[in-house]
């Protein structure tokens, strides 16, 4: 199982976006059961006595627009609630990817640097460079969106080209029963996948 971690300063719009993002996309290639995809924040801002806040309204309203948290395509949106990065999702995940450099720094912080080469940037998996713009303080889901939709599908090419995960993957749709048409719409060709 490949497992994902996403991160931003509160854990209500930015990392809840590409989470559900991600899901989306791995959800549309026959990979639920592959992928283990979560998002947590760097500050307890939305957090209050051990509960988290629910994804921030404007953020829900953006990936519904886009078929994701939808009745038919609800990916558990409704029950996300913001929750604290801790230590030990250092040792749990396979991705860790903060939204911005504020956040790199915090997680560097907090797991003692990277020994294992784990933490990355949200847009390090794009061609531009620069942090996923902040809708809290911009009001501009639609660039957030964007930042976050080429980040995670640029994560997903990044997981088909490793070789080790690759190799997982392609296992798991070797196990299954396809049929000709299903064989050819599977979509295992990295840029050959659900875009948002």
């Amino acid at each position: 199982m490949i497992k994902i971690l996403f991160i931003c300063h509160g854990n209500i719009c930015r990392s809840t976006m590409a989470e559900f993002v991600m899901k989306d996309i791995v959800n549309k290639q026959g990979l639920w059961d592959e992928f283990h995809i979560e998002s947590s924040a760097t500050h307890t801002d939305e957090i209050w006595n051990g509960v988290g806040s629910p994804v921030y309204p404007p953020a829900v309203e953006k990936l519904r627009e886009h078929g994701i948290g939808t009745r038919d395509n609800e990916l558990g949106l409704s029950k996300k609630r913001a929750r604290l990065t801790v230590k030990g999702d250092y040792e749990r995940f396979d991705f860790i990817i903060g939204m911005d450099s504020a956040n790199i720094r915090n997680l560097h912080r907090l797991f003692g640097n990277d020994p294992e080469g784990k933490i990355y940037k949200m847009l390090d998996f794009t061609d531009r460079d620069g942090d996923v713009a902040d809708p809290w303080y911009t009001g501009n889901f639609d660039a957030t969106w964007r930042d976050v939709s080429e980040g995670c599908h640029g994560l997903f090419r990044t997981i088909l080209s490793d070789p080790v995960f690759a190799a997982k993957l392609q296992n798991s749709f070797s196990s299954k029963e396809w049929d000709d048409e299903e064989e050819e719409e599977r979509g295992l060709i990295h840029d050959d996948f659900p875009r948002g």
